[in-house]
């Protein structure tokens, strides 16, 4: 899982600085040697104490509270500093020291809440990725007779966590393999996401016909969503070197061989999990070699400045060199540095190539027609 650029909030305890933390401690020394060396200019009267007090301000906004307090305790001994070298004891340099120091305080209790706020996000973040993680199970390297590879890409910098789906299993009946999009975002998102690929690896392993499938699953979101809600998916299946593929609204995965990069259309539209889908098979003969790219919408819907990214003009560019692996992080540097760093949703992406027939299959039927071979 990856989005473009993310915050890194800091961290207490010991050890290097965070860059964030360097740079505080960098503008507010700034701050009070130019202050100090302004007054010292002036002359003899603290004229510019108060403004000693920003040091510990600007401070609290990327340290820690014990960083802002060290900074305030030596703004206001310097402000106390140009007090006693006064000719006269002036009551308005006095405030304003006294004002650095509780500007000191405030600051320092600033930056505490701050700090307990970002070390808050941290273990939310933590949580989310877990809980994606318990969601979508690592993939591959080697699933049947296909090598493959998926990566998640988040478009929030503060949690992975969405309500895109995949999934690849060796089952009876082939590799099956299913790539959804949840509509919708957010814990909901997942957990329907949850229910999804729950009942889809059950009955992957238990229905010889992958409409069968499609339909407990469409029962299984019709439980389980309000009358606006849905999930598109894309249902593959590989059997000795045929695949067959269901669509339920989703976007068509992509089948890249020798150099062309071919959009596998289903022969009828189908509407999403949800809204009771009639799906047609659609059947096509692998090539040792051949690769295909299953994913989400967001990625069709990526642009900058208006324009979409390329996808089909790139695919074979982009993802028919090295291993699964290295084409999904080609794909994903090129995408984010599309969108620069900036994405509008979610995008799930599975890489499979197909490494040629096992020895163990004797004949390529596909599930569809498993029952009229038996027969």
């Amino acid at each position: 899982m990856l989005s473009g650029v993310r915050t890194q909030p800091f961290q207490s305890g010991r050890g290097p600085l965070s860059p964030g933390t360097r740079a505080g401690i960098g503008a507010a020394l700034v701050l009070l040697a130019l202050v100090s060396a302004v007054d010292l200019a002036d002359g003899r009267q603290a004229h510019y104490v108060a403004l000693l007090a920003a040091a510990p301000v600007v401070a609290a906004a990327l340290t820690s509270w014990r960083v802002v307090l060290g900074l305030g305790v030596l703004a206001t001994g310097i402000g106390a500093g140009f007090a006693l070298a006064e000719r006269t004891a002036s009551l308005v340099t006095a405030v304003n020291v006294a004002g650095v120091a509780l500007a000191t305080a405030v600051a320092a209790a600033v930056a505490a809440v701050r700090q307990r706020q970002a070390e808050q996000i941290v273990e939310l973040t933590r949580l989310a990725s877990v809980a994606q993680q318990a969601v979508l199970r690592p993939l591959g390297p080697q699933v049947g007779t296909l090598t493959v590879a998926a990566r998640y890409i988040s478009s929030t910098a503060t949690a992975e966590i969405g309500g895109d789906l995949y999934e690849v299993m060796d089952t009876p009946y082939g590799v099956r393999m299913i790539i959804g999009d949840v509509r919708g975002k957010g814990l909901d998102a997942v957990r329907l996401a949850s229910i999804v690929l729950g009942s889809y690896r059950h009955v992957a392993y238990e229905r010889p016909d992958l409409r069968a499938v499609v339909t407990d699953l469409d029962r299984a979101v019709a439980r389980n969503v309000g009358d606006e809600d849905f999930v598109t998916a894309a249902l593959v299946e590989e059997r000795g070197g045929t695949l067959t593929i269901v669509n339920c609204g989703h976007p068509p995965p992509l089948l890249l061989r020798r150099g062309a990069v071919i959009p596998l259309e289903p022969p009828a539209p189908a509407p999403p999990l949800g809204f009771m889908p009639v799906v047609r098979p659609r059947v096509e003969r692998l090539e040792p070699g051949d690769r295909l790219l299953l994913f989400t919408d967001g990625l069709g819907e990526a642009r900058r400045d208006g324009e979409f990214f390329p996808t089909a003009d790139r695919a074979w560019r982009l993802l028919g060199h090295g291993t699964v692996a290295d084409g999904l992080a080609s794909l994903e540097t090129a995408l984010v540095e599309w969108v620069h760093g900036r994405l509008d949703d979610d995008i799930a992406l599975v890489l499979m190539e197909y490494t040629g027939p096992r020895s163990d299959l004797t004949a390529a039927v596909p599930s569809w027609e498993v029952g009229a071979a038996e027969g």
